[in-house]
């Protein structure tokens, strides 16, 4: 009975031991993640719409821009 008891302890143990470690590797993944999103976002410079496409009004060209951002 002992032994019994032991092990289910045991169990249960180690079942909450590694259920704690698996969220904070999942958060760490999630916050580098979102680090590389923004870097990535940063560096192409090109304004986004809500769906994520690329912005087909603002080009980067030679010309002067007006002020909604757009080409003259």
């Amino acid at each position: 009975m002992r032994k019994l008891f032991l092990l289910c302890f045991l169990f249960a143990f180690m079942v909450n031991a590694t259920a704690q470690e698996t969220k904070a590797e999942k958060a760490k993944a999630k916050t580098e993640k979102a680090a590389k999103d923004k870097a990535k976002k940063e560096a192409t410079a090109v304004p986004l719409k809500k769906d994520g496409t690329p912005d087909k009004r603002f080009k980067k060209t030679d010309v002067p821009l007006k002020k909604d951002g757009t080409p003259d």
